[in-house]
């Protein structure tokens, strides 16, 4: 419990900021239990919540409010609560970015509290049936019926709510199969979901369809919407600016490039990690759970 209350000091959400750390649900539980919401205007009705899960934008207005994600169900009285402290309007509207619990285990609460699903389709047919992170060593049952999205999408979605136009766009074969990103057009926000760990090397759940070269081509599709004045809010980190997305980026391609010389020269994974390709990234984007041993075997599995 002592050690949950400690990681929650830090801005960064605990999926991204233990280092070495595998986390149980039940950990992740108890540390969302006893969450404090952090609340950052990004522009007029538009928030930043960060608590112990992903990050969450409530959008709230004349049409009601809206979420992107939700983190643990055991928040969702904290969150619930902060968007209160907003003198937010009733609940409306909910978009998973993608099915990992951290952004989705509270869907049947928000559902309960009058939000509409809506997510890719990939996202509905991961939450229905059995699910691993293998990474994490994780598994997870069907989710119930309430927290099944009731409207999904194949490529591109467009939800015109609270006067702004919101792009819901699908990166196939990202962070998993199942990711979109949400642009705001006429706000300049974009929020990725888990296509960005700001300041971290990230998760790529290999084991539910993930990818470095998806990761790469979702950020760079991100990327082409953004300039110097977009509010851009990763899944985990920092709220960050386009200069360090395409920091990440970069990373990402040159993490990419090197495995991907290496096992052109036949190179097994063991080799691969003892040649060590990150050793000179690992100072800036090794600080949190996924380190540079872990970056190089999602790419090496997926390239």
């Amino acid at each position: 419990m002592a050690a949950g209350a400690s990681l929650l000091l830090s801005r960064t959400s605990l999926w991204a900021q233990t280092p070495g750390l595998h986390l149980t649900k039940q950990e992740f539980y108890t540390a969302a239990a006893h969450e404090k919401i952090r609340t950052t205007k990004l522009r007029d009705g538009i928030f930043l919540l960060e608590g112990a899960g992903g990050n969450v934008i409530c959008h709230t207005g004349p049409d009601g409010s809206l979420l992107i994600d939700c983190q643990f169900a055991a928040g969702a009285p904290h969150l619930l609560a902060a968007m209160a402290a907003l003198r937010a309007q009733p609940l409306k509207l909910l978009i998973n970015t993608h099915w990992h619990f951290d952004h989705t285990d509270a869907n049947a609460v928000m559902h309960q509290h009058g939000a509409f699903l809506i997510a890719h389709e990939n996202c509905r047919a991961r939450l229905a049936s059995p699910q691993v992170i293998a990474f994490y060593g994780l598994t997870f049952p069907p989710a119930p019926a309430a927290a099944l999205p009731q409207q999904t999408f194949t490529r591109e979605e467009t939800v015109y709510f609270n006067g702004v136009t919101h792009h819901l766009m699908h990166a196939p074969t990202a962070h998993t199969d199942t990711d979109i990103f949400i642009h705001f057009a006429e706000r300049n926000v974009i929020h990725t979901g888990d296509l960005w760990f700001n300041g971290y090397y990230p998760l790529i759940d290999v084991s539910t369809g993930g990818t470095i070269q998806g990761m790469i081509d979702g950020v760079n599709r991100c990327l082409a919407l953004a300039d110097t004045d977009t509010k851009i809010v990763p899944g985990h980190g920092e709220l960050g600016t386009r200069a360090q997305l395409v920091q990440y980026r970069d990373m990402l391609v040159t993490v990419a490039e090197r495995v991907r010389k290496l096992k052109a020269q036949g190179k097994s994974l063991p080799q691969t990690l003892a040649a060590q390709p990150t050793s000179d990234l690992d100072a800036v984007w090794g600080k949190g759970a996924m380190k540079g041993s872990a970056l190089t075997t999602f790419a090496w599995q997926t390239i």
